[in-house]
């Protein structure tokens, strides 16, 4: 088991990350954009703390391994300090303290991916704690190899093993599946020259792109932000700018493509997987026939959806057939003013005020400590995400603010991330995480209170309309898109079982899913076939994508369950996001009456998407 804190919940959704350049009028017309103080995890990688915490953790995986490995299967026979339960916290404390280590790493390196310091502690850090996870990697499986009757008597004996029920049931969903000691050693160890190298690669490779529109070089940020320009030529030059520059790298993405969807069939089929995305399924805890329908949902939608909107849009455009470049260009009612940072935390904070003050309190403390970076720079991050580190400190969130409403609606986002982090944590470092199908309920229910406390103020029926168009193209991109996403890996994935695929190949496959879930009013033309290389997702995270399609399905009907609730709701909501990872989504969603096995739990989510284009519709018909 691997210490290292995964990165980049909420990571965006691939649609527009509205950025602007660092020392630009806009950006000084934002106002004061908070960096994040990382100093709250350690003061530098020099301080005599993080140098006393590094040598502490390779003392105590060593300490645990010559305490625990080869007598788990006794202690299970006995309660107090000898018991499984100790064991499981003394391995939970370590979790904790390797966390706060490679959250710190990591933070730092994603803070500028560019600086060569930084990159050389994230590579260092993510050596050592592999080889201290080298000591650690017996644990789960040996407890994984006692019978089950055993850890059933253990559980019912020993009270601090009990506290640990779930986090124990949980790691034993993925006995079927694990290597002998020797070859999950052998694989931990590898994954620092296999799979995290080309990861590494990819960050690196895409921080260091540019892309030439006028003549001037952008970031990808950048010159993803003009696609929403209202000049159609401005968002055709940075369409294509970012095709040239896609191009000019495609044999790199192609080779990291190629090598990780290799690495993880060869993984998959040493431990036994029999479909492409059940190693995502079981770490979602999510059953892969619930996946399946919501898949097959939303592909039924299309029509529905996706492709009635952007005919729509098209007319709203003067255009016959939009081009790629259009799908997210502003409509002629979308207000140009910046929104000041200051405006946008107002904003979320107020409605998450009106939702619950609880909630609002915690959103406020990201603010007020420093727990928030904003700012565009160079060599940043892209997009945005909500990186929870370790119940022992506190979340932090990573956007790149630019002041467009989208990018209100990306802080609301993160911040529901952050609360439900925050919330989590007392579960403590096993059991804090949530299964990435439901880390989504919080973040995509922040979006939704955001949106209906604005959509509630506005009253001319002209913002209105740009407003619930901007919302719907979320929501597509969140679900339609998502999908789409989800079928090109899958495509992906089960063709490069037969061999290597070549830029061609891929583009092909990007296109044909991209043509099914578009829809006949957007034209793809050259240069798109190659926007696929950008996704971060297909590269850290396969198969993720259907997880932000779950949830905002999820928060749909979650909303519509809140808006016809009389009283009570608040708390369970509460109680779900404190819940963490020690309950399966069907025991977190039946006090609200939902039932993700049930087809028309879908149906009901995708209606409320329905719903919103059925609205724009009337109003465009309202129109003199």
């Amino acid at each position: 088991m691997n210490s290292a804190t995964p990165f980049f919940a909420g990571l965006g959704r691939n649609s527009v990350c509205a950025q602007a350049g660092q020392g630009t009028g806009a950006q000084a017309d934002l106002g004061n954009l908070p960096s994040w103080r990382l100093e709250d995890l350690y003061a530098s990688s020099t301080s005599d703390e993080f140098r006393t915490d590094m040598a502490k953790a390779e003392t105590d995986a060593t300490a645990f391994e010559s305490k625990w490995k080869g007598k788990l299967r006794e202690a299970a026979g006995k309660t107090g300090d000898a018991g499984i339960g100790a064991a499981v916290k003394e391995f939970e404390a370590l979790e904790d303290l390797m966390g706060r280590i490679a959250s710190f790493a990591g933070l730092t390196y994603f803070s500028d991916t560019s600086n060569p310091a930084n990159g050389k502690l994230y590579g260092d850090v993510q050596s050592k704690l592999t080889d201290m996870s080298a000591h650690l990697l017996f644990f789960s499986l040996e407890l994984n190899r006692i019978e089950d009757e055993v850890i059933d008597a253990a559980l019912e004996r020993d009270r601090l093993a009990a506290h640990y029920k779930p986090w124990i049931l949980d790691l034993r969903k993925d006995k079927p599946y694990q290597l002998d000691d020797r070859l999950e050693q052998l694989f931990l160890e590898k994954s620092m020259t296999g799979p995290s190298a080309f990861n590494r690669l990819f960050d690196e490779t895409i921080a260091s792109l540019t892309f030439s529109v006028d003549g001037e070089a952008q970031p990808l940020e950048v010159t993803l932000n003009l696609l929403q320009d209202p000049s159609a030529e401005v968002r055709k030059k940075a369409a294509m700018a970012l095709a040239a520059t896609f191009k000019a790298n495609i044999r790199t993405f192609t080779l990291i493509t190629n090598t990780l969807a290799k690495d993880k069939e060869i993984s998959d089929r040493w431990r036994g997987f029999e479909d492409i995305a059940d190693s995502r399924h079981l770490a979602n805890r999510v059953e892969r026939e619930v996946v399946d329908a919501l898949a097959a949902a939303v592909k039924a939608a299309y029509p529905r959806l996706s492709h009635r909107y952007y005919a729509m849009k098209a007319k709203w455009l003067g255009m016959e057939q939009m081009q790629f470049w259009d799908r997210n260009a502003p409509l002629p009612e979308t207000p140009n003013a910046l929104i000041p940072w200051e405006a946008a935390k107002d904003t979320v904070l107020s409605a998450y005020h009106a939702f619950d003050p609880e909630m609002a309190a915690i959103a406020r403390r990201f603010f007020d400590n420093h727990w928030i970076d904003a700012p565009v720079r160079p060599g940043k991050a892209p997009g945005a995400f909500a990186h929870p580190t370790v119940p022992s400190a506190h979340p932090y969130v990573l956007v790149n603010y630019m002041g467009k409403p989208r990018d209100v609606m990306t802080l609301a986002h993160e911040l529901g991330h952050g609360v439900h982090q925050v919330l989590a944590g007392a579960q403590g470092a096993l059991m804090a995480s949530t299964p990435l199908t439901l880390a989504e309920t919080a973040s995509v229910f922040g979006e939704m209170l955001t949106f209906r406390a604005l959509l509630n103020q506005t009253k001319d029926k002209r913002e209105r309309k740009a407003m619930l168009a901007q919302k719907v193209e979320d929501m597509i991109n969140t679900v339609v898109r998502q999908i789409a996403f989800y079928e090109f890996e899958r495509k992906v994935h089960t063709a490069r079982k037969d061999g290597e695929l070549t830029a061609d190949d891929l583009g092909e496959i990007w296109l044909s899913v991209q043509n099914e879930s578009l829809g006949p009013a957007i034209r793809i033309s050259d240069g798109y076939e190659t926007y696929w290389a950008y996704i971060p997702h297909f590269i850290h995270s396969p198969f993720y994508v259907y997880a932000y399609a779950f949830g905002d399905c999820l928060v749909n009907s979650l909303y519509a369950v809140y808006q016809n609730a009389e009283k009570g709701f608040q708390e369970k909501y509460f109680e779900l996001l404190k819940a963490g990872g020690t309950k399966h989504h069907s025991e977190l969603l039946a006090p609200f009456g939902l039932d993700a096995t049930d087809p028309s739990f879908w149906a009901q989510g995708l209606s409320m998407i329905e719903g919103l284009i059925d609205e724009l519709e009337a109003l465009d018909k309202a129109e003199p």
